[in-house]
């Protein structure tokens, strides 16, 4: 055990010092510095890949746990023909998603590129490009920390939503009262892809929505879009250095449309009367450009240049070199608020915010 400032173990490098600092390699572990932090009643904070999380600089007063249990395991074909394939918690999720493709099995390739650890997937229901977690999750097994057994839940138990699940509404500012341990998926053993939902793949693909491609095709084009959108981890690139993207496309009633300009971006959701929107689009609508806090910039003085909306894509707020937490909300909250004054829609960020607030 030692304290170790928490910047470092974070995408956007910002935070504090820990309490007590524990890394965990097995799920036993992991299951036994849980069980220890609550015995003594400290505050526990869970951090793997720390790409979803924005830390105060003060730090965090408790336990902090890093998952970093490994492995990937392709198991054995299940009653559909799908292959079961079970990943540690603390796994870098993108490695994970490589060796699934290597071994031939395709259902993760749109999700490629994104950072962070395995464990922390089903949490957010992580998405991108059309596809979603809780489209090839079978299960997750966690600890439950009210009982301090391993229990396990399925696709449905987790109640996935957009950007949501139960175990994100029964964590509290980055306490999760379910420690994931492990996640495993179905995927198919074919060497093309699932259906591709979305558009601009679809198109950079050269198919229709709907059909399929190439797996390797589909994980070699999605990467390649994340980066140039800043959305690839790249140490040499500032415009990685944040939590990818830092505000939830907002889902409202469709007569919200009426509001809008014409030909305002909306996609169809599941729940009848309700669209989805790009908050991408709402910002640059309400006139924050890329870039926005950089040096030069209408908001340089929020943060003195330290931080800034990424100068690839607008949904990303960057350290630019030195940046604090302070820095970061800075620019988010005049995001949101200048969204909220130009179309009356309230953005809602995507990342956890530790002992900090918008």
């Amino acid at each position: 055990m030692n304290t170790q400032l928490l910047a470092p173990l974070t995408t956007t490098g910002v935070g504090g010092p820990a309490g007590t600092f524990v890394r965990a390699h097995t799920e036993a572990q992991i299951t036994s510095a849980v069980a220890a932090a609550d015995a003594s009643g400290e505050e526990l904070l869970i951090v793997a890949g720390g790409s979803n999380l924005v830390i105060d600089d003060a730090g965090y007063p408790g336990t902090v746990l890093q998952v970093a249990n490994r492995g990937v395991v392709m198991g054995k074909k299940l009653s559909d023909g799908r292959i079961r394939v079970d990943i540690a918690a603390g796994h870098p999720w993108d490695d994970a998603v490589a060796q699934t493709l290597a071994a031939g099995l395709s259902g993760l390739e749109a999700l490629s590129g994104i950072p962070g650890s395995a464990g922390a997937t089903p949490v957010q229901n992580v998405g991108a490009y059309g596809s979603e977690v809780a489209h090839t999750l079978l299960e997750a097994k966690v600890y439950e920390r009210a009982t301090g057994t391993t229990t396990h839940f399925g696709n449905a138990g987790l109640g996935f939503g957009y950007r949501d699940s139960l175990l994100k509404r029964t964590t509290a500012n980055g306490s999760p009262q379910y420690v994931v341990l492990s996640v495993s998926f179905a995927l198919e053993a074919r060497p093309d892809s699932a259906p591709i939902r979305y558009k601009e793949l679809a198109r950079t693909l050269g198919v229709a929505v709907g059909e399929r491609a190439d797996a390797a095709a589909v994980r070699a084009t999605v990467l390649r879009l994340r980066a140039s959108k800043g959305m690839v981890l790249d140490a040499a690139d500032r415009d990685t250095y944040s939590t990818g993207s830092f505000f939830t496309n907002p889902i409202v009633p469709a007569a919200v449309l009426d509001s809008l300009p014409e030909g305002a971006p909306n996609f169809p959701v599941d729940t009848p009367g309700m669209v989805k929107l790009s908050a991408a689009w709402l910002i640059e609508q309400a006139g924050f450009a890329k870039g926005f806090g950089l040096a030069g910039t209408a908001g340089e003085q929020l943060a003195g240049g330290r931080a800034a909306l990424s100068t690839k894509h607008t949904l990303a707020i960057t350290n630019r070199g030195h940046a604090s937490s302070a820095d970061v909300l800075a620019i988010a909250r005049a995001v949101r608020a200048g969204v909220l004054t130009r179309f009356g829609i309230e953005l809602h960020n995507e990342p956890l915010l530790i002992g900090c607030a918008l």
